[in-house]
């Protein structure tokens, strides 16, 4: 169980509407004496529904808005049938 201060909870929105949550917790490489070894974990998904609950907790919470283009579809050219 983390404490409020090392662990954060991150929803990141997109332009098309889609929201994707995730939890990252602070961890240490050699001890926690040593401030240079901590670092925030790789994010890990969550539900929508943990995410307000923690927030509501008082847990840090942020918000990203993530700018990307949608993909490019490329078309594939159609391969003939191999006859045998």
């Amino acid at each position: 169980m983390h404490s409020r201060q090392t662990v954060r909870y991150i929803c990141e929105e997109y332009t098309s509407g889609n929201c994707y949550y995730y939890k990252s917790e602070i961890i240490t490489h050699d001890n926690w004496k040593n401030l240079d070894s901590l670092s925030w974990s790789s994010p890990r998904p969550i539900s929508r529904k943990t995410f307000l609950k923690q927030k509501k907790a008082g847990f840090k919470t942020e918000y990203r808005f993530i700018k990307k283009e949608p993909a490019q579809v490329l078309p594939l050219p159609l391969l003939s049938k191999p006859s045998f």
